[in-house]
Formats: C-alpha cells, sequence, structure tokens
C-alpha cells in the first residue's frame, strides 16, 4: 500500500498518528495520552478530511 495511518509512541510517551505515503511522513499529530484517542483522530480526518475547504494564508 503506498499510503497509510500510523500510531507510533513518542519520547514522552504519548501517542501519535503519522500518515505516510511511499514511505514519505506527510503529517503527523499531537500527543494523545490514549491509544483510542489517536484512533479517533484517524476517524476524525477520514470523515473531515475529503470535504474539508483549502485556507490559504500565504503572502503574495
Amino acid at each position: 500500500m503506498a499510503h497509510k495511518f500510523e500510531i507510533y509512541k513518542d519520547k514522552a510517551g504519548e501517542f501519535r498518528v503519522r500518515f505516510k505515503y511511499n514511505s514519505e511522513i506527510i503529517f503527523s499529530t499531537e500527543g494523545y495520552k490514549s491509544k483510542a484517542s489517536a484512533q479517533n483522530a484517524i476517524d476524525s480526518i477520514k470523515a473531515n478530511g475529503p470535504g474539508a475547504p483549502v485556507e490559504d494564508n500565504s503572502s503574495n
């Protein structure tokens, strides 16, 4: 599979989610105290991400 979500523990012992595409990390989340919260983040991204608008805050 070219893309996937990964749940992992960081050095502080918190659970984080990262999204990888072709082995490159595209983004990672904040730390969560529980694995269930990390899974909830994945579920939220899957449910809400496809319809999310793009907000361009770059200055020209």
